[in-house]
C-alpha cells in the first residue's frame, strides 16, 4: 500500500471484531468516538498502551495524548507514515491478520529493525545445537494430511538452520520435544486465547519455552491453487515466522521481513530477508 492510496477493505477479509475498527478511520487527537476503548484494548494487547491506573482500569473513548503516542509508536513499528492519526493505511494494517505475539511489550529494540525478547533469551545448547520438535498427537487439523504438514515445517525449519548452527530434528515423543506444535481453538490454557477466523493467526513463545500454537479456526493452506477461500492463510509463511520467535526474535518493522507481524490472507512470505538473518545471527 502506498501512502495516500485508498484501501478498500471488505468484511470477508477481516476478523469480525477488528472489522469494526473501520469506523475510526481519520480519527485524531481530540476525537471522541463511541467504542474507541475497544481499539485501545487492541493497542494494549500488542504492547503499545498500558492499562490506565486512574480510570477504574477502563479505557475511555477519547483520542487523548497517550493514545496519540501509542498510534505513533505503532506506525513506527510497522514502517508506516508517522502521522499520529488513524489514517486509512494505519487502520488497514490494524485490521490485517497477524501474529499474536506482542510487538513491543518486554522487547528490547536492537540498533537495526529487528528486536529481541526481553533479556535476549536463547537456547542454551552449546555452539552447535540440536533442537527437537514434535506435533501434537491430538491437536491437529484433518483437512491437510500430517505428512504434508510435516513437509511444510521441515522446509520452514531448514530456512533458519541454513543461516545459524542449529539442527532441527523431528521426534515422535511430544512431551519431551523442545518445540511442541499444535492447532488450538479459542481459550486453550496458555493465557492467550485465539479469536476465530483471521485476527490472530498463531503465537509461539520465546526460548526455552518452545510452545508453538496455530489457530485451528483459520483456513490453513499449503497450495492456494487447491484452496479457494478468500481467508486462506499460508501455513508455511506462519510457520517460518513463528520459528523466529522460538529462536528468540521479536517482531521486525521491515514489511518484507519474515518477522513483520502481519500477513494478508492468500499471501506468502517464506524467504528470510537480510533483517531476519542479521537478527538471528546477532
Amino acid at each position: 500500500i502506498t501512502p495516500g492510496q485508498v484501501t478498500v477493505i471488505t468484511i470477508d477479509d477481516q476478523n469480525a471484531t477488528w472489522y469494526n475498527f473501520t469506523r475510526f478511520k481519520d480519527a485524531e487527537k481530540g476525537c471522541h468516538i463511541s467504542g474507541m476503548s475497544e481499539l485501545k484494548k487492541y493497542f494494549q494487547r500488542f504492547g503499545y498502551l498500558s492499562i490506565p491506573n486512574n480510570q477504574n482500569d477502563n479505557f475511555t473513548d477519547v483520542f487523548d495524548a497517550q493514545f496519540e503516542s501509542a498510534v505513533i509508536l505503532y506506525q513506527q513499528k510497522f514502517g508506516l507514515p508517522v502521522t499520529g492519526k488513524l489514517d486509512s493505511e494505519t487502520i488497514s494494517t490494524i485490521m490485517s491478520p497477524r501474529c499474536g505475539v506482542s510487538d513491543t511489550e518486554s522487547t528490547i529494540h536492537a540498533t537495526k529493525h529487528f528486536a529481541y525478547f526481553y533479556g535476549r533469551p536463547r537456547w542454551d545448547r552449546g555452539s552447535s545445537m540440536t533442537l527437537t520438535y514434535a506435533f501434537s498427537p491430538t491437536d491437529m487439523i484433518d483437512y491437510i494430511s500430517l505428512p504434508e504438514i510435516k513437509i511444510v515445517f521441515k522446509r520452514s525449519f531448514s530456512r533458519w538452520a541454513s543461516v545459524i548452527p542449529v539442527n532441527f530434528t523431528e521426534i515422535d515423543d511430544y512431551p519431551s520435544a523442545n518445540i511442541k506444535i499444535g492447532f488450538f481453538k479459542g481459550d486453550h490454557g496458555d493465557g492467550q486465547p485465539f479469536d476465530g477466523v483471521l485476527g490472530v493467526l498463531a503465537h509461539a513463545f520465546s526460548p526455552e519455552n518452545g510452545r508453538f500454537h496455530l489457530d485451528e479456526d483459520e483456513t490453513w493452506a499449503i497450495d492456494f491453487e487447491k484452496v479457494k477461500s478468500k481467508t486462506a492463510i499460508d501455513l508455511e509463511s506462519v510457520a517460518t515466522h513463528e520459528i523466529g520467535h522460538i529462536l528468540g526474535l521479536a517482531h521486525s518493522s521491515i514489511k518484507e521481513a519474515v518477522m513483520y507481524p502481519s500477513l494478508k490472507p492468500r499471501s506468502k512470505k517464506v524467504n528470510l530477508k537480510l533483517d531476519d538473518v542479521e537478527g538471528v545471527q546477532a
